[in-house]
């Protein structure tokens, strides 16, 4: 061991003349502690309601979308063929899209239409853990005969018997937020008004269906419980005559950070009669949104680290002015001002690593308790979800702990400097 790591160590220990330097080094440790254990738990946090998010946004919006520049794409079946070989790619289902007014007896909203085909593994997997009420494979199902709403079901047990209603067109999923507002459940019949719709000969006109609530979901992302129902495929095609043609493809990804990459590939393939577009340019908002709030906190936590750092400096230069003669000494025999100025980096480094640790233990058990207790609880309506959302990188704490030892390093810098340039001969003189 190195004669500049033995000093520096033998002044980390307490002595009861030096007690007062040591409190002084202990409540910086700690203060490094504290600011490399919150910085850990924010950004776990906040990587965690990125994540929640993204991934409710992404299990009910397309990953990636082709669109036709023509219009709507005929023979998308061999389209699908040819996306779904590319690797990558999880799954390419076609959906139809349309603008439409959906009314119950007890309120009226504007929605966004989305057809999808309800048989399909991938979509069952993704919107079934988002389900409340009801089920997806609802969706392709086509009553052939008069439906009773479930208002009149649960009536149905005094009374004289109800009016006939009209016949159902199929199963619509709303979100719990739609739902609320146009107060039904599921089995309940809405009124579905397209404004715009193609009829037999080209013409635009407006078309009335009858849809019965097969699903509720629930994504917990506001406007889309708000605004987005789903509808199967064939019925979105037949209510907004789009027979045998689909408004886009949408594309599954294995991995979300293929996203780029898949996109080039789509493109390529599929030549300039098609926009090819994915989550990333749909969200950049949100996305850049999230990141900037990480970068403020993380700048803030910094900061935090930042004090405890430069306490260090008040803590170094009382043991440089409590060891003078010491290091009189040590110079008067032969040690060079770099192996002094080294004794008290070393030591600074040593306060600055033991807190780094601690701080990191500390702030990965925070999180391991916030993810398994979940004793912090939010309010679902706005957050989408009931507790806090955790989600631990291992890049983080490497960062975390790079940035507090460098901070932590540039505090030695002026102590060190200061007892290396001290003159043995005015130190004895004195």
């Amino acid at each position: 061991m190195r004669y500049e790591l033995q000093i520096a160590l033998r002044y980390l220990r307490a002595r009861r003349r030096d007690a007062f330097i040591s409190i002084t080094t202990l409540f910086t440790t700690i203060g490094v502690t504290i600011g490399v254990a919150a910085l850990i738990m924010v950004l776990a946090v906040m990587s965690g309601f990125e994540q929640s998010l993204r991934q409710r946004i992404l299990t009910l919006t397309p990953q990636v979308e082709v669109l036709g520049l023509g219009g709507s794409i005929g023979g998308y079946t061999e389209l699908e063929r040819r996306i779904d070989a590319l690797s990558g790619v999880a799954g390419a289902d076609p959906f139809v899209i349309g603008q439409a007014m959906m009314s119950s007896k007890r309120g009226l909203s504007g929605v966004l239409v989305r057809g999808i085909e309800p048989n399909k593994t991938g979509i069952i997997s993704q919107l079934s853990r988002y389900i409340r009420q009801g089920s997806v494979r609802s969706l392709a199902e086509i009553p052939s005969t008069p439906l009773e709403t479930a208002e009149q079901h649960r009536q149905s047990g005094a009374g004289p018997p109800q009016p006939p209603v009209p016949a159902s067109e199929g199963a619509l999923a709303i979100g719990v937020t739609l739902a609320h507002k146009l107060k039904v459940h599921v089995g309940d019949l809405l009124n579905v008004v397209a404004p715009v719709s193609m009829g037999p000969n080209g013409e635009l006109t407006t078309k009335t269906g009858h849809f019965v609530v097969g699903a509720i979901f629930d994504s917990g992302v506001a406007f889309l419980d708000k605004n987005l129902a789903f509808m199967g495929l064939p019925n979105a095609q037949r209510f907004f005559g789009r027979e045998g043609k689909a408004d886009g493809i949408e594309v599954q990804l294995k991995n979300l950070d293929q996203t780029n990459t898949v996109t080039a590939q789509v493109r390529a393939l599929l030549g300039a009669n098609y926009q090819v577009t994915n989550w990333e340019q749909f969200n950049q908002a949100a996305a850049a949104g999230f990141e900037m709030l990480k970068r403020v906190y993380a700048i803030v936590l910094l900061l935090l680290i930042a004090v405890a750092a430069f306490n260090l400096v008040a803590t170094l230069i009382m043991v440089v002015m409590e060891k003078r003669k010491d290091i009189a000494v040590l110079m008067a025999m032969g040690a060079t001002p770099a192996d002094i100025r080294r004794i008290f980096v070393i030591k600074g480094l040593i306060v600055g690593a033991i807190g780094t640790a601690a701080g990191l233990s500390i702030g990965g058990l925070g999180c391991l308790i916030l993810s398994r207790y979940h004793f912090i609880h939010i309010q679902r309506e706005i957050y989408g979800m009931s507790s806090l959302p955790v989600h631990v990188q291992p890049l983080s704490f490497l960062l975390v702990a790079i940035a507090s030892l460098i901070l932590c390093l540039l505090a030695t810098f002026y102590p060190a400097r200061q007892a290396a340039n001290a003159l043995p001969v005015e130190i004895f003189r004195a």
